[in-house]
């Protein structure tokens, strides 16, 4: 009887460019979608804190609408859906769009939950020193939520990072839609999913390398500061 896996098939595949190339679109894809969700996200979230009723509401309902939906049912509608009604979209903006949209929504609660976290104490000491509620939220407020965020905000990378294979469905060539392509090619099934899954291993634990230096930036930070006013 002879091995239904591959060794050579598997080495080849180890190192191969095509798959590489769809590895970079992988990280691109994260890397812009994290960009796009923070802009998005921030602004979400200081209209969700807004003292205007209606304001909030708006946003509430975006982030109730994409965080409640699927992001695959999300790039559905904008890549197959939206063409009925005029607007159509390539591949690879619909998939940005779609991540973009639905990453705000998550980073919104998280930048939120950030700003939230920072004593009112703060933002009362800095409009005593005469403060408009724009500097007190651009020079207290946000510096010391940017600690409280870290954490949260790598651990979205790390998601999003898995997450762009959704796009694969709307024939976006990230990782997963390339070995889906090289599958159908050489019908290696378990050898190349099994080099997908290295490859995703390889960019998550590289950016859990980042992601604890990072903390640890901040977090030394913030213990000089405890240190220095607890003297």
């Amino acid at each position: 009887m002879t091995s239904g896996w591959n060794w050579d098939g598997f080495f080849e595949y180890l190192f191969n460019g095509y798959l590489f190339s769809g590895a970079i679109t992988t990280l691109w894809l994260t890397l812009a979608g994290i960009a796009g969700g923070l802009v998005l996200g921030c602004v979400l979230a200081l209209l969700r804190l807004s003292p205007y009723r209606w304001v909030a509401r708006v946003a509430q309902t975006y982030i109730w609408v994409f965080r409640g939906t699927p992001l695959l049912v999300q790039l559905i509608i904008i890549y197959t859906g939206l063409p009925q009604i005029g607007i159509k979209l390539s591949v690879t903006e619909s998939a940005l769009i779609g991540l973009i949209l639905n990453e705000a929504a998550y980073l919104a609660e998280i930048i939120r939950g950030g700003i939230l976290g920072v004593a009112a104490g703060q933002s009362n000491a800095g409009r005593a020193l005469g403060l408009n509620s724009a500097q007190v939220m651009a020079y207290i407020v946000l510096p010391q939520a940017v600690r409280i965020i870290i954490p949260a905000l790598g651990n979205s990378v790390n998601g999003l990072l898995k997450t762009t294979s959704v796009t694969s469905v709307i024939s976006m060539e990230e990782l997963l839609r390339s070995t889906q392509l090289l599958i159908q090619e050489r019908f290696m099934v378990l050898e190349l999913f099994t080099v997908a899954a290295l490859y995703y291993l390889l960019m998550t634990s590289l950016w859990d390398i980042v992601q604890r230096r990072i903390e640890r930036h901040f977090g030394r930070a913030y213990r000089n500061i405890a240190i220095v006013d607890g003297q």
